[in-house]
Order: C-alpha cells, then sequence, then structure tokens
C-alpha cells in the first residue's frame, strides 16, 4: 500500500489543512475583536464553506484537465495568497478583505479535499477505505500543529494580534508545492471528458453513487448543525464556561478522525453499506443523548458519539464512490459529489444558529433524525439492487 506518491500526499494534506483549522480557531475572534463586527463573526467561515461548495467542481474540472499534481501545486499558492490577504486585511483592520481572503482558502480547499480521491487513485483497490481514512486520520495532525502555530505565532508583532500568526502560516501554504514536484502523474489521473449535464444525469441514475453522497451528504449536514449549535447552547443558554465547551468541541473533533484509525479496515472487512448502517445508529445515539439528558458529560458523549458517526458516514461514503463510476467519469462524479456534500456542510452550519434562536436545541437534533432514516432506506435499496 505505502508508495512514494501516497508518502507524498500524505504529507502534503496534512501542511495544506492548516489553514481552514485557523479560520475555525481564528476568523470569529479576529472579527468581532480586531475588525469589531460582533454581527459578523460566523461570516469568515461561512465563506470559507461557500468557497469550497462553489469551487469542488471547478477543482475536478481542474484535475480532469491538467492532472492531479498541477491541481495541488496551484490550490497551494492559492493558499499562500489566500493567507497573505487575510495578513493583509489584519494590518488594515479591514472586514473586506479578510472575508475575500477567507473566501479564497475555502476555493483552496476544494483541490484540498480532492487529495482523498488522489490517495484511492494511488493504492490498490483493496486498500482504498484504509487510504481515506488515513488522509482524515492526518486531520488531527493538521488541527495540533496549525492551533499550536497560530498560537505560538499570535504576538510576533505586538501592535497587529495574529498577524503573525497568519503569515506564518502563509509559509507553510507554499511547502506542500516543492513536496508536490516529486508526484508522480500517473496515466489514469487526466480525463479530458466534459463536465456535462448528461453525464450528471447518467451517475444519478446510478444507486451506488446516489448512496455515497446521500450517506456523506447528510452525514455531514448531521453533524455540522449540532456541533455548530453545540458551543451556542451550552456556553449562552446553558452557562458553561468557554473552557468546558471548548473541550467537547476538541474531543468532538477527536471523534471525527480517531476512527480513521479503523475506520477503513472496518469497511475493508464488512462492506460500505454495513458500515453506513453503523454510522446511522451510532448518529442516532448521539441525538438520543442530546435530546433526553441535559447535563456536562451528556454532552461530551454526545459529540463524542456525533464524531465517530459522521466518520463511518464520510469515509463510507466516499470510499462507495470511487469503487461506482466508469474511469473516465471519475472527475464528474467526485466534482458533483463534492459540490453537494460541502453546500450540506455550509447548510447545516448557517442553519444551526438561526435554528437554535427560532427553536431549540431539541428541534436541532430530532431534524436530523427524518434525515437519517433517508440515509437507511437509500442504503438498503442499494444493497437489495447490489
Amino acid at each position: 500500500m505505502i508508495n512514494k506518491n501516497f508518502i507524498i500526499i500524505c504529507i502534503s494534506s496534512t501542511i495544506a489543512a492548516f489553514p481552514p483549522m485557523a479560520v475555525v480557531l481564528l476568523g470569529g475572534i479576529i472579527t468581532s475583536q480586531i475588525m469589531l463586527k460582533d454581527s459578523l463573526a460566523t461570516v469568515p467561515m461561512t465563506l470559507m464553506i461557500i468557497g469550497i461548495a462553489i469551487s469542488a467542481p471547478i477543482a475536478s474540472r481542474f484535475m480532469s484537465i491538467w492532472g492531479r499534481q498541477k491541481g495541488f501545486l496551484f490550490s497551494s499558492l492559492l493558499s499562500c495568497l489566500a493567507l497573505i490577504i487575510c495578513s493583509i486585511a489584519i494590518y488594515l483592520e479591514n472586514f473586506l478583505i479578510f472575508a475575500l481572503g477567507n473566501f479564497l482558502i475555502g476555493s483552496s480547499q476544494a483541490f484540498i479535499h480532492q487529495y482523498r480521491f488522489a490517495a484511492s487513485e494511488s493504492v490498490k483497490k483493496e486498500f482504498i477505505p484504509r487510504s481515506i481514512s488515513i488522509i482524515l486520520l492526518l486531520g488531527i495532525v493538521s488541527a495540533l500543529l496549525s492551533s499550536n502555530f497560530a498560537e505560538y505565532f499570535k504576538d510576533f508583532f505586538p501592535s497587529y494580534l495574529f498577524l503573525g500568526s497568519y503569515i506564518f502560516l502563509s509559509f507553510t501554504a507554499i511547502i506542500p508545492f516543492f513536496v508536490l514536484l516529486f508526484y508522480e502523474e500517473t496515466k489514469n489521473t487526466i480525463n479530458q471528458s466534459k463536465f456535462e449535464i448528461e453525464t450528471i444525469f447518467k451517475l444519478l441514475k446510478n444507486i451506488k453513487i446516489i448512496q455515497s453522497i446521500v450517506s456523506a451528504g447528510l452525514g455531514y449536514f448531521t453533524m455540522a448543525i449540532i456541533m455548530t449549535a453545540t458551543p451556542l447552547h451550552m456556553h449562552l443558554v446553558n452557562k458553561f464556561t468557554l473552557f468546558e465547551t471548548s473541550i467537547v468541541i476538541q474531543l468532538h473533533v477527536i471523534g471525527m478522525f480517531l476512527p480513521s484509525l479503523f475506520s477503513g479496515d472496518l469497511i475493508k472487512r464488512f462492506g460500505n453499506t454495513n458500515i453506513i448502517y453503523a454510522g446511522v445508529i451510532i448518529l442516532l445515539l448521539s441525538i438520543l443523548t442530546n435530546t433526553f439528558f441535559d447535563f456536562y458529560y451528556s454532552y461530551m458523549l454526545g459529540l463524542i458519539l456525533l464524531g465517530i458517526g459522521w466518520n463511518f458516514l464520510f469515509v463510507s461514503g466516499s470510499s462507495l464512490l470511487v469503487v461506482s463510476y466508469e474511469e473516465k467519469d471519475k472527475f464528474t462524479a467526485q466534482g458533483l459529489n463534492d459540490f453537494i456534500v460541502f453546500s450540506t456542510q455550509g447548510i447545516g452550519s448557517l442553519s444551526a444558529g438561526f435554528l437554535l434562536y427560532f427553536s431549540n436545541w431539541t428541534v436541532i437534533n430530532l431534524l436530523c433524525v427524518p434525515l437519517l432514516i433517508i440515509v437507511l432506506v437509500v442504503s438498503f435499496i442499494s444493497s437489495r439492487n447490489n
């Protein structure tokens, strides 16, 4: 399974994932404390997610023409540029420039999300689930390194809080560019087929592709809406401290990525559909915990289960996708998948605050139940057809 391309992908994807961690950690703080726009604190993360969703088909099309290597090289340059723009915005205390930088971070991440597909192409078919799991597992490394770098360099320029963090991250963003120079493009990674409506309709007639998109997409929606609402509900409604709330979110992130140690092997042993079933059950247990219990450790347990359930659905959905399309349609399928999946993530994140304000925590959790039932039904139909 281990080869030069796969090692290059692992190193590059780990470093390339630094910027979105900075947006999640610092975007709201910079907007509210430095640019004094409290009401717009969630806009940087929102724009990043929009950038990912809009740019996903573009990234897939770019790589279908010029190949994986050139696509990832471009993403490295774009990510570096986006972080420099954010640095300029912090120096000028200009929110509009900062917003542009965060949108471009999202656009670069649309390319970087293709690393999991590149990893699956660099290994034999039986190792596809494990390769995708490893890329996700490295997200923990990215989160730990980027958050520590951001904290360490935040006061590098005493008069401009966090300017040092973004300048340092702009230097790290260019590292994958030089690593990727050693990446060897394989013959099957360039495909000149067009991103046509007819191809999309053909793909959407494939029940396995429908299953993969529905599983990953609705799993992402469930995770995003509950995760985004959790700190608001815990800190603002139930008056838990920021430290207590942050511990719950950190454990949730570990729950999202740590199962990648074994989720790929579970898929290989039990199959994608059975792991999708398991993921749905775990997410339902999370919702049950969040709905019927209301103390600190129940939030902790609920969010850990939420992370594990998301991991099972996302890894199994991604690995099912790459074995369900014809080679000539792979870039269209991957672009379509990422556009839908990350659009649902954006909808979940954006609707969390709105629904929490106009309804309550219980309604947000119960809203996800029918969506998970849809995942079960589609997976059952798919397995019966298979």
